[in-house]
């Protein structure tokens, strides 16, 4: 029989998450023909009113996250032999992206040296996070592994060290692209309803990593390399900065120490208990015994105090000047939450995000390819976008994030000499 449960009391039993189902267009077939056929594809840019595109693989979001080492090494490598040929004739309008796993630091360099180096691709996709074990358990319990998983963000608290991966990124000239999701996860993993599952898991993966790189210092210790963060929008963005800042200014290796039990006056705080709290003492203990129960509960490494040590900051500044410029944000052409980017007036510091605008064609939320740029531009029509806005959301954003990387990114493409207008223009 098959190990995966299917009737509703298995999916109660083992708590199987509820997956996607009927995620790629059915009645609309040339839709779903053209989410498969790259020449077709091709053929129908100038209908969707795109110009140029990067195309990122549904299947490599299953390939990076397949825990058998051997296959997922293969699979990836597969994969990119396999876009590399068949997107190859259309390179003026198309570019694939070379999926790159990423659960040891050196598959993943292998990898980007054989899809960057030798296939000749120039765009990559990574995890944001990889599944493991935890360590009690896989030693002590080895049947019960599967069911006792930690989430390595890889960028904070890692039991490798990624720094190799992001330095070869930067010798490569690639943006690390993130694309992760994060159903399966807390509060999303309920047994019968994908929906309830979708909402915010991108962005829950999407911000996981991004704090992730901040916090754990990679985003200091390589000041020049371009981040994205696919799928899940601004919001949470926004969210991240405006915490990040907050929790810097209250939490910082100075502030922090006001928090600390030693700092309080235990004189003062006795005399209190003794005159308000006399029902709660109920007499039980001494004021030297109180003073030593009290100061007891508190105890904490010094070492760890200062939690931004890795992150570099000194003002608030600093933290978003780290979030700034390099960061990008993935956005569905239909989320009105786009807008959120392109205003100052809601984000900390006066921020604009660097939104790309992006869509998942060939998927369930997209019911007709040819309305996805007339979806975004609504946020125009409706006076939310400036022209101009809308303008850095389709074109100047995503060739920041690419050609800012690799001044010859869109060399030899349909886009080359307004790519290289605009980056001249935004140096």
């Amino acid at each position: 029989g098959s190990s995966v449960p299917f009737n509703k009391q298995q999916r109660y039993d083992y708590r199987t998450m509820r997956p996607p189902w009927w995620a790629t267009p059915a009645r609309n077939t040339r839709d779903r023909a053209t989410a498969m056929l790259p020449a077709l594809l091709r053929e129908r840019l100038d209908e969707f009113g795109i110009d140029y595109c990067i195309i990122y693989p549904t299947n490599g979001l299953f390939f990076i996250s397949e825990p058998n080492d051997e296959m997922r090494q293969a699979l990836c490598r597969a994969m990119n032999i396999y876009h590399a040929r068949i997107f190859g004739p259309h390179a003026d309008r198309i570019t694939p992206v070379a999926t790159i796993p990423l659960n040891t630091p050196e598959e993943g360099v292998a990898e980007l040296d054989y899809a960057i180096g030798e296939l000749g691709l120039k765009s990559i996709i990574t995890p944001g996070h990889v599944r493991r074990p935890v360590p009690v358990v896989e030693r002590d319990m080895p049947k019960a592994r599967r069911y006792a998983m930690w989430l390595d963000h890889l960028a904070i608290g890692s039991p490798h060290d990624y720094d190799p991966f992001w330095q070869r990124c930067m010798d490569l000239k690639v943006a690390v692209t993130e694309h992760s999701g994060g159903m399966g996860w807390g509060t999303r993993t309920t047994i019968d309803n994908y929906v309830y599952n979708h909402i915010g898991h991108f962005a829950a993966a999407g911000e996981a990593f991004c704090k992730a790189v901040i916090m754990g210092g990679v985003r200091r210790r390589f000041p020049d390399l371009h981040f994205a963060f696919l799928e899940g929008g601004t919001a949470w963005a926004t969210t991240l900065l405006s915490d990040l800042i907050s929790h810097w200014e209250k939490r910082n290796k100075d502030a922090v120490t006001s928090y600390d039990p030693a700092q309080i006056d235990m004189d003062m705080l006795v005399d209190l208990f003794e005159r308000y709290g006399k029902d709660v003492l109920d007499g039980t203990k001494d004021r030297d015994g109180f003073m030593a129960d009290f100061l007891s509960r508190y105890p904490e490494d010094p070492d760890m105090l200062d939690e931004f040590a890795a992150c570099g900051f000194e003002r608030a500044e600093d933290i978003v000047e780290q979030f700034q410029p390099r960061f990008f944000f993935g956005c569905e052409a239909d989320d009105p939450a786009n807008a959120l980017a392109f205003n100052p007036d809601v984000s900390p510091c006066g921020q604009r995000l660097n939104a790309i605008f992006a869509s998942d064609i060939g998927h369930w939320d997209v019911p007709d390819m040819r309305e996805v740029l007339e979806e975004a531009y609504e946020l125009v029509e409706d006076g939310k976008l400036s022209e101009a806005d809308f303008r850095d959301f389709v074109f100047t954003n995503p060739v920041r994030l690419h050609g800012g990387m690799n001044p010859d990114f869109f060399k030899g493409t349909s886009v080359e000499a307004a790519a290289a207008k605009c980056l001249k223009d935004v140096a």
